[in-house]
């Protein structure tokens, strides 16, 4: 990006240009994205198509004032990042499910930034409700957050277990990766009736007292561990609500899409 679309970025995320990359710009930014940029799938159920260029995916964010899933979050994360200085590594990891078992390879990308300081971290903007700063990548113990108890797990292969309150979220692959590797990934979450982004409607994001997230036409506030729930009726009360709590101006409502199944033999 050059200076200005690095600017623009900023001020999408209602952030001052860094005097250097720090520990501490690295934790303001992180948390400045997830309260300004939602979590969301709707690109799935809208039909648009998801390009992972550095160019594509901030001009979603910046331009179109919208929002994304780890892909595009995590993508355009570091394309900012990276041109503030910060040394930035894409990583690929595997999300576990609710039964414990892994999803397929490059299901989620993550950030391993190095800053001037010599710090080391784990960031990411793009796996929905996790931490709201940055983990320390080397700390193998507790590291508390606004968003929980984590912790990385060392396996015998030399990956990454990242652990939040107990619970094991993904398997973290520490190798560098490049963005066109996380197309396949992509292309499965957007398309394939076996990926959970194919079978809701998510639109979340971090609030200064909890988090937001309008799911269909259910629009809950999470405050103090304590959840209040709104159901909307009608297309204009989610258009509106779009507008109002995620800065997204949509022409329709998105609804869940019955994913395209290719049959072969």
């Amino acid at each position: 990006m050059n200076i200005e679309q690095t600017d623009a970025y900023l001020r999408r995320i209602g952030s001052a240009r860094p005097a250097a990359p720090t520990d501490q710009a690295l934790h303001e930014l992180h948390l400045a994205h997830l309260r300004a940029i939602p979590f969301e799938n709707l690109s799935v159920h809208l039909g648009e198509e998801i390009e992972l260029t550095a160019e594509a995916l901030v001009a979603k964010v910046v331009d179109a004032r919208r929002g994304g899933f780890c892909y595009e979050l995590n993508g355009a994360f570091a394309t900012l990042l990276t041109a503030l200085g910060f040394n930035v590594t894409l990583t690929q990891a595997r999300v576990y499910d609710g039964t414990g078992r892994l999803g397929i390879p490059y299901d989620h990308l993550a950030l391993r930034v190095g800053t001037r300081d010599g710090g080391d971290w784990l960031a990411d903007v793009g796996f929905g409700a996790h931490s709201h700063l940055p983990l320390a990548f080397g700390e193998r113990g507790e590291q508390a957050d606004p968003g929980g108890t984590f912790r990385l797990v060392e396996t015998a292969e030399g990956d990454l277990e990242v652990l939040k309150d107990g619970k094991r979220e993904y398997l973290l692959d520490p190798r560098p990766r490049a963005l066109p590797d996380f197309r396949i990934g992509a292309w499965y979450h957007r398309t394939s009736p076996d990926s959970h982004f194919t079978r809701s409607l998510v639109c979340s994001i971090v609030t200064d007292d909890g988090r937001l997230t309008l799911s269909g036409r259910t629009l809950t506030a999470t405050v103090a561990g304590e959840r209040h729930v709104t159901e909307l009726t009608t297309e204009a009360e989610v258009l509106a609500a779009y507008e109002r709590h995620f800065g997204m101006r949509l022409e329709r409502e998105p609804s869940v899409r019955k994913p395209s199944v290719r049959k072969t033999g």
